[in-house]
């Protein structure tokens, strides 16, 4: 089992923080390797991703959440194992501390080696960038549908 963890600070207030990355739809905008999230209610979602040239389609499901403080996430069925959580500290009225820990199972080739040259973690690390920028500039504001140029995804 690979684990990674990394943590940002935003300068947006933690609820806005914690409002953003809560739409799930709007993970493609600036998440690498996710290509599509669909809300199917009561705390499911359907995620079509593409990491490396490997795509997959699975079911992800809410274990626990803590409006303005937390969120964690296993999926359910497919062919890939993962959880994990994303906390939301306040530091000022104006900054969140985000972290986000994943745990996943690599499986084939590609991922064993991504996981081996320590690409997850500079993955998760680009993703993190990625959503700062996205949350502090006007793509991310209320109800904007605005995406980032298309993410680069880290490559084996």
């Amino acid at each position: 089992m690979n684990s990674v963890t990394h943590s940002i600070d935003v300068d947006v207030p933690v609820a806005t923080a914690y409002d953003r990355w809560s739409r799930f739809e709007s993970f493609p905008h600036f998440m690498s390797g996710v290509r599509q999230v669909e809300t199917l209610g009561g705390g499911h979602s359907r995620w079509l991703t593409e990491l490396g040239g490997v795509h997959r389609e699975f079911e992800a499901r809410i274990t626990e959440q803590r409006a303005g403080k937390s969120l964690a996430w296993e999926s359910v069925g497919g062919d890939l194992f993962h959880s994990g959580t994303v906390t939301f500290d306040e530091l000022t009225k104006s900054c969140t501390r985000i972290t986000v820990t994943i745990d996943w199972q690599p499986d084939g080739l590609v991922e064993k080696a991504a996981g081996a040259l320590g690409l997850d973690n500079v993955q998760v690390l680009v993703d993190l960038e990625r959503f700062k920028e996205w949350v502090e500039g006007s793509e991310g504001s209320e109800g904007s549908d605005q995406a980032l140029p298309e993410p680069r995804a880290v490559q084996v």
